[in-house]
């Protein structure tokens, strides 16, 4: 037993949780696979495209936001959201690494 995470996560652990959790929502994952690679969305857009309501897409994304899956940037009165594949990609790496070892 390797008894040394216990008490507390290595620092490359500590993003995961969130991401986790940002992504075990069914709602939240549909938003998240309407993003071609390299495309930046709004609310609008998304919303155009779910069944769910304005409020509700916000919610996700700020939630996906919040945990690093999604990055966002205000230009005007819109807020562009796209796919942070890096800090995704990096949490999955070192879960793979650990469950590979």
């Amino acid at each position: 037993m390797n008894t040394n995470y216990i008490h507390a996560l290595p620092r490359e652990w500590e993003a995961i949780a969130a991401i986790f959790v940002a992504m075990g929502d069914t709602q939240r994952q549909r938003l998240l696979l309407a993003f071609e690679p390299g495309e930046r969305l709004t609310v609008g857009q998304l919303c155009s495209a779910s069944p769910l309501n304005r409020a509700t897409v916000s919610h996700h994304l700020k939630i996906l936001r919040q945990s690093g899956v999604l990055g966002s940037e205000k230009i005007g009165k819109e807020v562009f959201y796209w796919v942070e594949r890096d800090a995704v990609a990096a949490a999955l790496t070192n879960v793979l690494d650990y469950v590979m070892a």
